[in-house]
């Protein structure tokens, strides 16, 4: 499939997640205008170090859309399905296109216990006072772990690499470990600076 891409580092979408974005510079508007013409949909992806775009991106379609007095776009994309990026597409556009596989059912199969639901709202709730992220836990106990999981993901001022580890992890165990390893990594090395400091 042909799919316009948004490049955004640090804004990572999954499937079965929302991402809010405000959209002002003119290449994107017209990404926007044309995802509009045609089926909705835009790609969310990240780029490497040197500015080239990883392999893997998540397919969000505009779930609403509205414009400001001022020509902003305010959209919101659902994440829908993973896909990989087989080549760059060159047309005459402002905006990025690729040719793109879709990667069906990412996260889809395995269940999580309520054990490790637990486990890792306890280590996040640390992480977050660290942070001094203003975030109720309380709401997110009563969302379903696998959800629980993008959210933390999507939210967390994990370093871009991170976040890419966690889209192209496709088992959803997988994920979790991942996901409370990171988190595990950054309350050493937050607690370490504050014992050198």
């Amino acid at each position: 499939m042909e799919l316009p891409i948004f490049p955004l580092n640090g804004a990572v979408l999954f499937p079965g997640t929302n991402l809010p974005l405000n959209i002002f510079e003119e290449r994107y508007l017209q990404m926007v205008d044309y995802s509009l013409s045609k089926k909705r949909f835009i790609g969310m992806i990240q780029t490497n170090r040197n500015q080239e775009l990883y392999s893997i991106g998540c397919v969000g379609k505009i779930n609403s859309f509205s414009e400001t007095n001022d020509g902003r776009y305010l959209i919101s994309l659902e994440g829908t399905d993973c896909f990989k990026v087989n080549k760059e597409v060159y047309k005459d556009f402002k905006f990025r296109l690729v040719d793109a596989k879709l990667i069906k059912n990412y996260h889809n199969v395995e269940k999580l216990s309520d054990e490790k639901k637990v486990k890792l709202l306890k280590k996040y709730e640390d992480y977050a006072k660290i942070k001094k992220m203003n975030i109720s836990l309380e709401e997110v106990k009563k969302i379903d772990i696998s959800q629980i999981v993008k959210f933390i993901a999507m939210i967390s001022p994990f370093k871009d690499e991170d976040k890419q580890v966690l889209l192209e992890t496709s088992n959803l165990n997988e994920f979790y470990n991942k996901l409370l390893s990171i988190i595990e990594i950054e309350l050493v090395g937050d607690l370490t600076n504050k014992t050198i400091n």
